[in-house]
């Protein structure tokens, strides 16, 4: 019989729709394989590249340790000159750049995929402006400095966070509104802190500058434990309020008549992201484009994932390891700040971004 075919149970025919049904059933399944396939293989090559990243890191220097010597040192062992230039000197450095990488990362791709708008990272908005404000008005007026500094910095940029969005609220939030008032709020801020910062003392301007550029330079543990603290908070928050993206994805309408809660979800992922971008700001000052390159660059790698968090998070953790790396030893005697490094990278990518968007009529 043509068109018909017998059923697995013998019982009764096929018709050519099941059939179709069927083949595209398994194609369907077929790219899904591949694509979990492929998010594990770069996945496990970022990591990879990460872990050498972050070992190069530990043992190159002016004190030189061998690779052997670096992994037994980690683990306990090593000679006391060993340990005191990896795990007093080094290992603080080379553990900020992933953890602060890794939340820039990720909050870049929660921006980025919840507003539907490449623009869309806490640098570009104004979130990191409001903890430079912060931290630029309290050191000059209070004197503030060290940890304390860091707490003014996460709630300068969770204030700014939550002011773009009030203001942006119209019923809803839509990607494009709150970029552009998030850039305007920005602006703002930056006029705020360029005042400030012509009142200051030399050595406070200095050091606030030093901050604003977003530096790791003489970092150490105390400057640690709280982003790592923050970091295992907010990350799995983070992963667990993702699991709405998909519906946010389609729009609000199509959100809503899924079930979901879409203004409630969008406020959940919203105060993750920005806490992420909080918490590493306060670390390590507002590193430029993290947020911005990471999600684009992990997407293309991973293409069909979605919002693509992990990956994104993987990419951030290994731009920042890098950029910090080439800082310190790219130019003999000088130590540059690891946001000038990645303001280098990010800024031709920002104009080509721009550029392509006029060449197909989105650039407004």
């Amino acid at each position: 019989m043509t068109g018909t075919s017998l059923a697995p149970d013998g019982k009764a025919p096929l018709t050519s729709p099941d059939l179709d049904l069927r083949a595209a059933a398994a194609r369907v399944a077929a790219v899904r394989r591949r694509g979990r396939a492929r998010l594990v293989g770069v996945s496990a090559v970022l990591l990879a590249a990460t872990a050498a990243a972050f070992c190069f890191a530990l043992g190159y220097g002016d004190y030189t340790v061998p690779l052997p010597d670096v992994v037994r040192t980690l683990f306990g062992g090593g000679d006391p000159g060993s340990r005191f230039v990896i795990v007093e000197l080094r290992l603080p450095r080379a553990l900020l750049a992933l953890l602060v990488g890794c939340c820039f990362g990720m909050s870049g791709a929660v921006f980025q995929t919840l507003l539907r708008n490449p623009l869309a990272s806490p640098d570009v908005i104004g979130v990191s402006s409001g903890a430079g404000a912060a931290v630029v008005l309290a050191g000059g007026l209070t004197g503030l400095s060290g940890t304390p500094l860091s707490f003014v910095a996460l709630a300068g940029s969770l204030v700014t966070g939550t002011a773009i969005y009030l203001l942006a609220w119209r019923g809803g939030v839509t990607g494009y509104r709150l970029v552009l008032v998030g850039l305007g709020i920005g602006m703002g801020l930056s006029s705020l802190i360029s005042y400030q910062m012509t009142r200051a003392e030399v050595t406070e301007a200095q050091n606030a500058f030093l901050w604003l550029s977003g530096s790791l330079n003489g970092r150490s543990w105390p400057q640690v434990w709280p982003l790592l603290v923050g970091a295992a908070v907010l990350v799995p928050l983070t992963a667990l309020a993702a699991r709405a993206l998909p519906a946010l994805q389609l729009g609000d309408d199509a959100a809503g008549g899924l079930g979901a809660r879409v203004e409630r979800d969008r406020r959940a992922l919203l105060a993750c992201a920005m806490g992420l971008a909080g918490i590493a700001t306060a670390a390590a000052g507002p590193v430029g484009f993290v947020a911005f390159l990471a999600p684009p660059i992990a997407r293309r790698l991973v293409p069909g994932q979605g919002a693509a968090l992990l990956p994104s998070a993987a990419v951030g953790a290994l731009l920042v390891s890098v950029a910090d790396f080439a800082g310190q030893h790219v130019l003999d005697g000088t130590q540059l700040p690891v946001g000038i490094v990645t303001s280098v990278i990010g800024a031709p990518y920002l104009l080509w971004l721009l550029a392509r968007a006029n060449r197909v009529g989105q650039g407004g």
